[in-house]
């Protein structure tokens, strides 16, 4: 099973990263604190499921960037 994160970056400098499949959430101030967050976040959802919890986890990043047509 395979977990898929969408994360983005806010503008303050953090991330915030959404399970596509499951109702995960969480956020952190730096990617390397993003990845433990993740982790913490689906091993407490699937508590009572260990075998979930061992999912293999995706973080897709997303990026928002406006610019001018000139």
């Amino acid at each position: 099973m395979e977990l898929v994160f969408s994360v983005t970056q806010e503008e303050d400098g953090g991330f915030v990263a959404e399970c596509l499949s499951e109702a995960i959430f969480t956020q952190a101030g730096s990617w390397d604190e993003l990845k433990r967050m993740v982790k913490d976040a689906v091993h407490a959802y699937f508590f009572d499921q260990p075998e979930k919890a061992k999912s293999r986890i995706r973080l897709h990043l997303v990026r928002d960037e406006v610019m001018s047509g000139s």
